[in-house]
């Protein structure tokens, strides 16, 4: 498995490499815009060939990250309409900068019923391919937690933003680990854990899994609560991550760390990968099963 971290754009998006090299990173998430902001700044040519040579010359596979302000599954017409304009502009900035996926959560239906915020967020998935079907960049929808009305804390759910889209060849999902188990995966023994990925496979097809948010949780299982711990001190603990990190399934899907900084606000990602690393075994321990599009997800 290829194990890195969410690293920061402050200073530019090519800061964002060099701090992954620094830290010793196999992969790369960023943000391509301030997640905290409706706008943002246009890239320059310049800041865009930077980003992408010093990319390629680091060898990171990469993922970007959505704002979080954008609500693909909400009823409120003018915030929905804005949180399409957002993300595809967010698709299209990827694209320039030759970023092959953008994770989004697929957002609240906020108390509207789920079935109608899964339906809001694969008609706007699916507006936005039609208007642009050039874009180069596919859609990872992450798996929640299940706070509050947000959708996607089930691979039913998630199966079904991607059965009801006409345009589901362009989205895989991103597998967050706390999220997981808040929503209620226990993963924490082999049974379990390979019973975990037997569901997934039947529901949504391992072949849709582009990437993994290696976090533990401060809450226990099936709290529906995101809160993120360092690997190996929260309540799903080291075997999970020995298992994930040592599946040889998984070998070619990027990891990316999302945990929590030092008390010093410095961030803890050297010390974390260090800890997956020491994880990682030479000896596979999974049986390799080939990788497929299966269930509702199919398409």
């Amino acid at each position: 498995m290829k194990i890195g971290a969410h690293e920061s754009i402050a200073g530019g998006m090519e800061k964002a490499v060099e701090r992954a090299v620094a830290d010793g990173c196999e992969a790369l998430q960023v943000f391509n815009k301030s997640s905290s902001q409706w706008k943002a700044k246009t890239l320059s040519g310049e800041e865009v060939e930077i980003f992408r040579r010093d990319l390629a010359a680091a060898k990171l596979p990469v993922i970007s990250h959505a704002s979080y302000l954008i609500n693909l599954a909400g009823p409120d017409k003018k915030l929905h309409r804005k949180s399409v304009a957002a993300f595809a502009d967010e698709l299209e900035r990827c694209d320039r900068l030759g970023i092959p996926y953008l994770v989004i959560h697929p957002g609240s239906h906020k108390g509207e019923g789920e079935a109608e915020g899964l339906e809001r967020a694969a008609a706007a998935l699916d507006s936005i391919y039609d208007s642009r079907p050039a874009l180069g960049t596919d859609v990872l929808l992450e798996n929640t937690a299940g706070m509050g009305n947000c959708v996607g804390n089930t691979f039913e759910q998630l199966a079904t933003i991607i059965g009801a889209m006409k345009h589901s060849r362009r989205v895989g999902v991103c597998f967050d680990t706390c999220h997981a188990f808040a929503a209620g995966y226990d993963m924490r023994t082999r049974a379990g854990y390979e019973d975990t990925w037997a569901r997934f496979d039947a529901t949504i097809g391992l072949a849709r899994l582009k990437a993994f948010h290696l976090n533990d949780s401060k809450k226990d299982l099936n709290c529906r609560v995101d809160r993120h711990e360092w690997i190996g001190d929260g309540f799903i603990g080291k075997e999970t991550f020995r298992f994930l990190v040592n599946d040889t399934r998984f070998a070619d899907v990027p990891a990316v760390l999302e945990t929590p900084p030092l008390e010093s606000g410095e961030m803890s990602f050297k010390l974390n990968l260090r800890r997956l690393k020491k994880m990682r075994e030479t000896a596979a321990v999974a049986v390799p099963v080939k990788r497929r599009v299966s269930g509702s997800a199919r398409g």
